[in-house]
């Protein structure tokens, strides 16, 4: 929570600058409360465990946060129960006719990478939902393919298929410390990654309207804020969970794929030995700053958001 400090005092703008949660008492007179209002676009096909890997984080704060899981409205789920979608998941297509809004929406990744972007079946209704966001949503947070989609759609940003798949934990460089987003993180990040596709710097230096905040040298940019669209990008993976890495590289395994030990994972790259998880605590900073960010500048009448 912020603290509320005179904005002419010195250390409200030292702090400020620090990226420590400061707010003018102007402003902290104004503040009402009510739940945040967040969806989840599950594009994932175990929806469960990616139910389960998003609210543990965004449910890890002291806000009251009214939680909604969404599904493409005619794309039908082949790895999770028919009554579990039914009974928990909205379509698109009605979320859309209620003209309801939204504090935050996550989109999540598909395993879809090799597909041209606009070869994926539910494409048409889903740039649909990315341009439904800038008048129903006051912040989307796109994660690995549902981040890379959304950065094509907005900025023409290509993704690039790689040789191997980028796999594994990698270290990533903090470029943005005193951005809200990034409140106590190190400066040095360890990240999960699962991915055959990336986005590359250079490109996103053509597009000012794009910064990096997250960054690896032997992976490439991981998070990016676009704030024209209200919007993040992350293209790895701090919300999942310590044998996610490891419930793929037996899966691969067991089916013949060829696949290489997701590296800086298991102690001494064993597979034979527990992985251990560390990067659990940046993963709580993220999605708990982000929710901060949410409370600190939406809207309390929600029929405003996207108006302004």
């Amino acid at each position: 929570m912020p603290i509320t400090l005179n904005e002419n005092l010195p250390a409200y703008r030292i702090l400020s600058d620090e990226g420590v949660m400061v707010m003018s008492p102007g402003r902290a007179e104004t503040q009402d409360i009510r739940p945040l209002r967040i969806g989840l676009l599950n594009l994932m096909p175990k929806k469960i465990q990616t139910e389960n890997q998003f609210a543990r984080l965004i449910g890890a704060t002291p806000l009251q946060i009214d939680f909604q899981l969404i599904r493409m409205s005619d794309h039908e789920s082949r790895n999770t129960a028919a009554d579990h979608m039914e009974s928990f998941y909205r379509p698109f297509r009605e979320v859309e006719a209620t003209g309801e809004k939204f504090d935050g929406l996550i989109i999540t990744g598909a395993p879809i990478e090799h597909l041209p972007f606009e070869e994926v079946t539910y494409w048409d209704e889903l740039t649909r939902l990315f341009d439904w966001t800038q008048s129903h949503v006051h912040s989307t947070f796109g994660v690995c393919w549902g981040g890379m989609a959304m950065a094509w759609h907005f900025h023409r940003l290509e993704k690039h298929m790689l040789d191997h798949k980028a796999f594994g934990c990698f270290r990533h460089h903090n470029f943005a410390p005193a951005s809200p987003y990034l409140r106590g993180f190190s400066d040095d990040v360890l990240v999960p990654v699962s991915r055959w596709t990336e986005v590359r710097q250079p490109e996103i230096d053509t597009r000012p309207a794009l910064r990096t905040l997250l960054a690896s040298e032997e992976v490439g940019p991981c998070l990016i804020e676009d704030p024209g669209h209200r919007a993040l990008y992350i293209f790895n993976h701090l919300e999942y969970d310590s044998t996610t890495l490891k419930d793929e590289y037996d899966r691969d395994i067991a089916s013949g794929k060829p696949i290489g030990v997701p590296r800086n994972y298991y102690p001494d790259d064993d597979p034979s030995r527990p992985p251990s998880n560390r990067w659990r605590s940046h993963a709580h900073l993220l999605y708990g700053n982000w929710i901060n960010e949410l409370y600190q500048t939406t809207w309390y009448d929600m029929s405003k958001i996207g108006t302004a």
